[in-house]
């Protein structure tokens, strides 16, 4: 039999490191569950000691999860893996990842520590971890810039304590293919003990090479676990999308000789689920989930997949969850029916009171727009106007007069906390009125950063969009998402979600990159 390839997802910790893209215990909770039937191996659900948000978040994956193994990070102290483990506590299958820097610039500049510091720290919070449970990980950050003998001799040592995962990080994207397979082919050579740990590339996309590194790792290195995101969501230019890798592995499994476990018909569900929430849209030219994946526009090409889709196709669009968009509800349909569609996604609300107020939302939808699709559905959910009790900022209502040659103008009434609130604006365009009407109340100050629109679904123009606002507020950048047929109204519903976001006070510590 082949060897297995572990796929480590790490889009609710690393990917929730992009500007913008936080997200809440719910929403970590739901693509959670879409991992789980995405058969992915482990899934790190946060850095529990970075605030009380994430500690709860991985505690309630932890408990929900049972086919896959939850991980939390932490810095290698004892706190912080105290904190992990205490989250991680009752989890079918648990996992603690430790990280502290080697790299020379990154002991001197950011830890203030000497090698010897950091090799003493490094196995003493291995050890620490393994008494609390079976299952740790242990990173170099910044590990690929740093000096290979030091990096053998800390390796060899937190082995010897008990790490089972060893994981080598390009955390500033600085690799090349060729060289990052062999440094790490050159340390499981030189390190006596090697052979007592999986080792596991986790690599940035500074340099666009994120998937051709995290491959070489495989391939050239002897690694046996990639760490990967969900559309390659991270910071900067982002991580290894666990999309391309699965694919090329599957794809190229003459070349890799490489069993993976994960579902794919699952990927394109995931990446819907994972654009919507966090607001970051997935590029139409985006391999295996772009919307243009699988589109020809060759005559010639055109041609010859019809004759032998072979020709010009080495994946099946259905392999990976591309599928005409099925319509699975309409406004006859009932509230067993669309609770059961809301299983059948994935979607778990936490209440019955939530399962009410959606549906009385999809009642709402379906009487503006004849055919509901799946995609409707998860944009429905992902609305925060759905749990209006945990939300600071809701909209009432909202009216807007445009025509040519006259200025806009937008009357909107939203909710902040129980007072109602009442406000309007001219401005350059519907949208621009509204948003100026419902800054002209609260005077926030926010700098808008991003403003984009998605249609949800394809083909009519009675599609929901999607909007996407990015604001920023004394350092903090957030990202605000709303659905609704009428564009001007998700532009609000966008623009209310990130307030809320930037009226949470809660502050995180960094994790590493």
């Amino acid at each position: 039999m082949a060897d297995k390839l572990i796929i480590f997802d790490t889009t609710l910790r690393d990917g929730e490191q992009s500007p913008g893209a936080s997200m809440t215990r719910d929403e970590k909770l739901r693509i959670a569950r879409q991992l789980e039937r995405l058969k992915v191996d482990v899934i790190e659900a946060g850095f529990a000691a970075s605030s009380n948000g994430d500690f709860e978040a991985v505690k309630a994956i932890a408990q929900a999860i049972k086919d896959s193994t939850v991980c939390s990070l932490a810095r290698a102290n004892d706190k912080d893996i105290a904190r992990a483990a205490e989250a991680l506590k009752g989890g079918a299958s648990t996992r603690i990842h430790l990280f502290l820097a080697t790299s020379a610039l990154h002991m001197e500049k950011k830890l203030r520590m000497t090698p010897d510091q950091v090799f003493e720290q490094a196995k003493l919070a291995v050890r620490f971890a393994r008494n609390l449970t079976g299952d740790v990980e242990f990173s170099p950050e910044d590990g690929y810039r740093s000096d290979p003998d030091f990096l053998c001799r800390v390796l060899e040592a937190v082995i010897a304590e008990g790490a089972t995962t060893i994981n080598i990080p390009d955390t500033v994207g600085y690799a090349i293919p060729e060289l990052y397979g062999n440094f790490i082919l050159d340390l499981r050579t030189r390190i006596p003990n090697a052979d007592k740990a999986i080792w596991s590339v986790h690599c940035h996309n500074d340099l666009g090479m994120a998937v051709a590194n995290s491959l070489a790792g495989v391939k050239i290195g002897g690694a046996r676990q990639i760490e990967c995101t969900i559309n390659g969501l991270g910071e900067r230019a982002g991580n290894c999308a666990l999309e391309e890798v699965v694919m090329a592995v599957r794809t190229r499994r003459d070349h890799f000789g490489l069993e993976v476990g994960i579902d794919a018909t699952q990927i394109v569900p995931a990446s819907r689920l994972v654009a919507q929430t966090t607001g970051f849209v997935v590029q139409p030219n985006k391999a295996v989930v772009g919307a243009n994946a699988f589109a020809h526009a060759s005559g010639i090409h055109q041609d010859g997949v019809l004759k032998a889709r072979d020709t010009y196709e080495i994946m099946r669009a259905e392999d990976v969850g591309w599928a005409a968009n099925k319509i699975v509800l309409g406004k006859l349909s009932g509230r067993n029916a669309f609770k059961q569609r809301l299983h059948d996604l994935g979607i778990e609300l936490a209440s019955e009171t939530e399962v009410n107020a959606a549906f009385t939302k999809f009642k709402e939808l379906a009487d503006r727009k004849s055919e509901i699709f799946d995609e409707d559905i998860t944009a429905l959910v992902m609305d925060e106007s759905v749990t209006t009790e945990q939300e600071h900022y809701r909209l009432l209502s909202l009216s807007q007069h445009s025509e040519t040659g006259e200025l806009p103008h937008a009357r909107v009434a939203f909710a902040a906390g129980t007072t109602e609130l009442h406000a309007e604006s001219d401005g350059n365009g519907p949208v621009d009125a509204s948003l100026k009407a419902i800054e002209s109340k609260l005077g926030t100050g926010a700098e808008l950063l991003l403003y984009s629109v998605n249609a949800i679904t394809s083909g009519s123009t009675e599609s929901q969009g999607e909007v996407t606002v990015r604001l920023q507020l004394a350092g903090r950048v957030v990202n605000g998402v709303g659905a609704d047929p009428d564009i001007v109204v998700a532009s609000a519903k966008a623009y209310l979600s990130a307030l809320n976001k930037l009226h949470s006070t809660t502050e995180r510590v960094a994790a590493q990159g």
